[in-house]
C-alpha cells in the first residue's frame, strides 16, 4: 500500500528529539542518504529514557522494561549494524515475579514449557491448559496485527478496510482485553499476569481493546531484556550508530521556532542563536509544544485524553536477596479498584499494586559496591483528573510505597534504606510531559491506530511528527518503530526484509 510522503526535496533533515523515536527517525534516514541534525534540549539522547546519578548510583529515570530486541536490532540495521555491535543486551529470567496478596507468588518465564509447569504448579493442570491456547492466541494476534496495524502509516481509517482487519476481528482484536484473556485463563490471580500491562496502555482491561494484549505478548511470550549499564545504554549505542553514520549532534540546545516559507519549513531556531536550514523536519516533541511550533491547533471532535501518570522512586539499599528478582509485580487485594481509583476518581490507590525493578540483578555496577538499586513505580493520576498537592504530599507518599516494598516484599529495607530520588505528576510536568505523565495519549478507541494524532501536518508539506503520541503509540519497541514510519513519510517506505537478510548474512559470515 502507497503511502503519502514528503513532496519535493528532503536532503537536509532536521529532528527535533533524540529520544527513541528520534534516534530511529536520524538512523533511518541516514541509512537513506539523508543529511541529518538531531536537536536535543538535554546534553544527552535518550529524551524519556532519562538518566541520574548520585554518589555511584547510576539510575534510569524512564523506562525500566525492554522487549522485542528485533525492533531495536531494525534501528541499527538501517546503518548496516547491529545492537550486539554497540551493546550487551541480557536476558531477564524470569521475566517477572507476580506476588500476590495472599502470599502466592508465580514466576513468569517466555520459554512456553517452563511457564506452562510454573502455571500448573501455581494453579493447577487446567490452568497449564488454558496458558497454552492463551498462548497461541497472542501469537496469531500479534503475526495479524503487526504489519497492518502496528507497523503501518494511515493516510485515513479507510486504510485499514482490508482482509487483514476481518481476521484481527475474528479473532477478538475488537472486544474488550480482559474478555478474551477470561476465554483462557479463569484464575484471577494469573489473568492480572496478562493484563496489568494495560496500565501502560492507559486503560482498564475491562476497557481496553483486545489490540492492545500485544503487550502481554512482547512480555510474557517475546521476552524482557536489560541493557548492561542500564537502559540509558541503549539510546547511547542509537546515537554511537548514528553518528558514525554522518548524523550531527546538537545537544543542550532547546528548538525556539521554525521558519516557513508557504506550506514548507525552511530552518530551525535554537536558543543557542542556531539556525539550522532543512527540507524536512521530524517532531517528536510533546504534543503541545509540536502544535505551538507549527502554529496549529489539533482539529479533533474529542479532546485528546491523557495516560494516567506514576511516582517513581528510586532507592539504595542494602543486600536484598533472592526474594527480589529483576522486575517484581506487588499486587495489592482490591487490584481492579486500582483503576477506578486513578483513571476514574483521580485519586491516589487505596490499595496500591507496585513494579519494583531491582537492575544491579542484572549489572551490580549500577551501584557502589555490596548496595543495590531498587526503583518503585507505583500508578497515579495525571494532572488532568484532580489537583494533589504534590509538592507537599510527595515525599511522604514515597516514603509510604516503601513501607510497602518492606511490608510485602522485603523485610528489614528500612534498616538500611536511602531514597535517593523521586518523581511525581510534578516532576514529569516540569519536564514538558503533557498532563504531567511519561505515557503520553491513552490508548482508548478513538485515540488507536488511524484514530491516533496523525504524523503528518494539515496544510504544512514538510513536517512529520513522532514519538509516544502518534502512532503506534507509548512503549519502546513502538517508538522506535515510530521513528521509521516518519522516515518512510519523508524518504518512502524500504524493503527492510532485504535488509534484514543482508544482515544475517553478515553476521554468519563473522
Amino acid at each position: 500500500m502507497s503511502i503519502r510522503t514528503v513532496p519535493g526535496r528532503t536532503d537536509r533533515v532536521v529532528v527535533v528529539g533524540a529520544g527513541f523515536a528520534g534516534l530511529s527517525a536520524a538512523l533511518q534516514l541516514a541509512g537513506r542518504g539523508r543529511e541529518v541534525t538531531v536537536v536535543d534540549r538535554n546534553p544527552w539522547p535518550g529524551g524519556r529514557a532519562g538518566r541520574l546519578d548520585i554518589d555511584g548510583y547510576r539510575m534510569d529515570t524512564g523506562p525500566t522494561v525492554l522487549t522485542m530486541p528485533d525492533i531495536i536490532d531494525e534501528a541499527f540495521a538501517a546503518v548496516g549494524e547491529t545492537y550486539s555491535q554497540r551493546m550487551e543486551l541480557l536476558p531477564v529470567d524470569p521475566a517477572y515475579r507476580a506476588k500476590f496478596s495472599d502470599g502466592s507468588t508465580i514466576d513468569v518465564h517466555s520459554d512456553a514449557d517452563r511457564m506452562a509447569a510454573a502455571v500448573r504448579e501455581f494453579a493447577g493442570p487446567h490452568q497449564e491448559d488454558g496458558y497454552r491456547r492463551l498462548r497461541d492466541w497472542l501469537h496469531r494476534l500479534y503475526r495479524t496485527e503487526f504489519d497492518g496495524f502496528i507497523d503501518a502509516n494511515f493516510d485515513s481509517p479507510v486504510s485499514l478496510l482490508n482482509g487483514r482487519l476481518a481476521r484481527l476481528t475474528a479473532l477478538g482484536g475488537f472486544r474488550r482485553w480482559d474478555t478474551m484473556i477470561k476465554r483462557h485463563i479463569t484464575d484471577p490471580r494469573l489473568r492480572r499476569v496478562f493484563t496489568f500491562q494495560s496500565l501502560y496502555a492507559g486503560v482498564a482491561p475491562q476497557q481496553a481493546l483486545a489490540v492492545y494484549a500485544v503487550i502481554a505478548y512482547m512480555d510474557t511470550v517475546s521476552g524482557v531484556f536489560f541493557p548492561r549499564g542500564g537502559v540509558r545504554a541503549l539510546p547511547d549505542a542509537l546515537a554511537a550508530a548514528a553518528t558514525d553514520a554522518g548524523v550531527r549532534f546538537r545537544y543542550s540546545s532547546a528548538v525556539t521556532g521554525l521558519e516557513r516559507s508557504g506550506e514548507r519549513i525552511t530552518a530551525v531556531r535554537t536558543d543557542q542563536d542556531e539556525r539550522i536550514a532543512c527540507d524536512a523536519v521530524v517532531l517528536t516533541t510533546e504534543l503541545p509544544q509540536t502544535y505551538q511550533l507549527l502554529g496549529r491547533r489539533p482539529r479533533r471532535a474529542l479532546p485528546l485524553r491523557a495516560a494516567p501518570s506514576a511516582v517513581v522512586l528510586h532507592v539504595g539499599a542494602g543486600p536484598v536477596g533472592p526474594q527480589s528478582a529483576h522486575h517484581t509485580i506487588l499486587f495489592g487485594d482490591e487490584w481492579d479498584r486500582t483503576f477506578t481509583d486513578i483513571i476514574r476518581d483521580g485519586k491516589l490507590m487505596a490499595d496500591p499494586s507496585l513494579l519494583v525493578t531491582r537492575p544491579t540483578a542484572g549489572d551490580p555496577s549500577l551501584a557502589p559496591a555490596g548496595r543495590e538499586l531498587l526503583y518503585v513505580l507505583a500508578p497515579a493520576p495525571n494532572l488532568s483528573r484532580r489537583d494533589i498537592d504534590w509538592p507537599r504530599i510527595g515525599d511522604v507518599y514515597a516514603q509510604s510505597l516503601i513501607d510497602v516494598v518492606q511490608e510485602r516484599l522485603l523485610p528489614g529495607l528500612r534498616d538500611d534504606a536511602r531514597l535517593l530520588h523521586v518523581d511525581t505528576p510534578a516532576d514529569w510536568a516540569r519536564q514538558g510531559m503533557a498532563a504531567g505523565t511519561p505515557f503520553a495519549l491513552a490508548h482508548t478507541f478513538a485515540q488507536t491506530g488511524p484514530f491516533r494524532p496523525a504524523n503528518t501536518v494539515r496544510g504544512i508539506d514538510n513536517a512529520v511528527l513522532a514519538g509516544s503520541s502518534t502512532l503506534p503509540g507509548v512503549g519502546v519497541p513502538t517508538t522506535l518503530i515510530s521513528g521509521r514510519l516518519a522516515a518512510d513519510r519523508i524518504a518512502g517506505a524500504v524493503d527492510r526484509s532485504a535488509a534484514t537478510a543482508t544482515l544475517d548474512l553478515k553476521a554468519r559470515s563473522r
